[in-house]
């Protein structure tokens, strides 16, 4: 059973997706910081960079935002986007001018160094489905088993979604009615198409158009109630009567089951004070005694893993891949619950049996069907380190 839990104190409001008395997620948000990660803005280009094959667009935010060509030009691929894309034939002077209106959609938030990061690709999220505009891309969640769930799936969708929009098919539409599929395609595009009307309202000012909002998508917490309510989410509890109110909102709006409470001294459930403290732990210890630590740097994360104080029973191959196979569950446990991004690097203790090293990028992708994030292990390198990426759920910097 899952339960969404929200404390709000003074500084922040606290996040917890706890799973049968465990955490598994935790975001933090501090009070009154701005989150503009899915708002749809109409943008003004500021300055364009030729050698960079980027621009800095205005959207009325103290720091300019960041937008790469890459961005810009249509998606090429199903599966990559235009990730494998040669960039130097393209040049960005075709597509963007000095002062010249677009409309974007933020994909990062701001930093204290860096301005928020923008594109022209939309992403208009439904409860099922996640509508594209301009695209013709109809593509199933990874995290969906089952050839004849996905082959039905995408026959619905490709019949549905009109000429002129992609869709992504989230997990939550498995084995949904295909009438209720329909509807949610329907009120998708629909959101976007008011979208659209906002935007050529604000171009028909002219010279005087401005830089303004145009969409303002759901924060943090109505995002999770979204992505779970489908799923295994049962009870959501807060000490927080505004956000009480806005959950009741949407549950209401959505029909769905889920029970919503008000409770003071959330933190003394599941001894969730000592559980959050944990998560900060560089080290973390493994059942047989092996540990993994956990190092973050500007560039990429670097776990390591340890036989500690696990000597085992067997031969030296079986006691390094024991050690490896239960880290392995714990790295992707503790992704997830620390909601780590960007380029991770592990360092597995090193196994001579190449089969072995097969198992554990096996077990890894099993492990993380569990992760609502995306998530792609590229392999072990010749360094013998394993390297994935994983996207940030919610960036707490």
């Amino acid at each position: 059973m899952q339960e969404l839990l929200i404390n709000t104190i003074k500084s922040e409001k606290q996040i917890l997706l706890v799973e049968n008395g465990k955490l598994i997620e935790k975001y933090f948000e501090k009070q009154n910081q701005e989150r503009i990660e899915g708002n749809i803005y109409l943008g003004i280009v500021e300055n364009i960079l030729p050698g960079m094959q980027a621009a800095f667009v205005d959207i009325g935010k103290e720091k300019n935002t960041f937008i790469h060509i890459r961005d810009i030009i249509p998606k090429v691929s199903e599966e990559t986007g235009n990730k494998d894309e040669d960039f130097s034939k393209y040049n960005i002077k075709d597509y963007l001018k000095y002062k010249m209106p677009i409309l974007v959609q933020v994909k990062k938030d701001s930093t204290d160094k860096k301005g928020a990061r923008i594109s022209t690709h939309l992403s208009i999220p439904g409860r099922f489905s996640v509508i594209m505009p301009n695209e013709n891309f109809i593509t199933i969640s990874q995290k969906i088993d089952g050839e004849a769930e996905r082959k039905r799936l995408k026959e619905i969708f490709k019949n549905n979604v009109s000429e002129g929009y992609g869709a992504i098919v989230r997990t939550s539409a498995i084995n949904q009615d295909e009438a209720i599929l329909i509807e949610d395609i329907k009120q998708t595009i629909e959101k976007y198409e008011t979208i659209k009307k906002k935007y050529e309202k604000e171009l028909e000012k002219g010279k005087s158009v401005k830089p303004c909002l145009i969409f303002e998508s759901e924060d943090i917490i109505l995002k999770l109630i979204t992505d779970l309510m489908d799923k295994d989410l049962q009870r959501i509890i807060t000490n927080d009567k505004t956000v009480y109110d806005i959950i009741n909102k949407k549950i209401t709006e959505s029909g769905i089951n889920i029970k919503l409470e008000m409770q003071e001294n959330i933190l003394n459930m599941y001894s969730l004070e000592k559980q959050l403290e944990e998560t900060e732990n560089r080290k973390v210890w493994l059942k047989c005694g092996g540990f993994i630590t956990i190092d973050k740097t500007e560039a990429l994360t670097a776990i390591d893993v340890n036989s500690g104080k696990y000597t085992g029973k067997k031969d030296l191959e079986q006691t390094i891949f024991t050690v490896n196979k239960e880290a392995t569950i714990e790295i992707a446990k503790q992704l997830r619950l620390r909601d780590i991004g960007g380029i991770i690097i592990i360092d597995y203790i090193d196994m001579q049996n190449k089969e072995n090293e097969e198992k554990i990028i096996e077990l890894f992708e099993e492990q993380l069907k569990k992760d609502r994030s995306k998530t792609q292990i590229v392999g072990f390198s010749k360094l013998n380190l394993l390297e994935m990426t994983r996207k940030h759920i919610c960036s707490n910097d």
